[in-house]
């Protein structure tokens, strides 16, 4: 999991190819003009999902692992709280892995929270389990997908 802000998202952008790109579009892009949803800047290789989400408490989210895609989490307006915890940690699952979500899910409790604030993001790999949209009230973010 790599954490920063905007600002310094070069420090990031050599880690794979497609970071470049993403952090170009989120700079360049006033998401107070678009309507949430997905948008394509790349078919199913680089997409977002725009969102407007209401936090909920920890044990309300779960962990996921994904396999096909990097998570990159941005964050727009809000406060979120994203739960991690040790692939070797993970116990109980509650959702086998789907293809068509590239996801599985567990009801494990995170070790490690870390809090993003708008402006910064979050990468994170596909075995690294993570519980995003942990917070009180409206958070504004993008859920960036990377095709490994």
């Amino acid at each position: 999991m790599i954490i920063s802000t905007l600002e310094d998202s070069a420090r990031a952008e050599a880690f794979h190819p497609a970071f470049k790109k993403l952090f170009s579009y989120v700079k360049a892009t006033d998401f107070s003009q678009k309507e949430p949803g997905r948008i394509e800047l790349d078919g199913d290789n680089l997409f977002i999902n725009y969102m407007d989400v209401e936090g909920e408490p920890p044990e309300k989210r779960p962990l996921e692992v994904h396999r096909k895609y990097i998570d990159v989490h941005v964050l727009l307006s809000g406060k979120e709280r994203i739960g991690w915890l040790a692939p070797s940690e993970l116990k109980n699952k509650t959702q086998d892995f789907s293809k068509d979500c590239d996801m599985a899910l567990y009801s494990d409790t995170p070790s490690l929270f870390i809090d993003l604030l708008p402006g910064q993001f979050a990468i994170i790999y596909p075995e690294d389990p993570h519980a995003p949209i942990i917070g009180e009230g409206k958070i504004r973010k993008l859920i960036a997908k990377i095709k490994i």
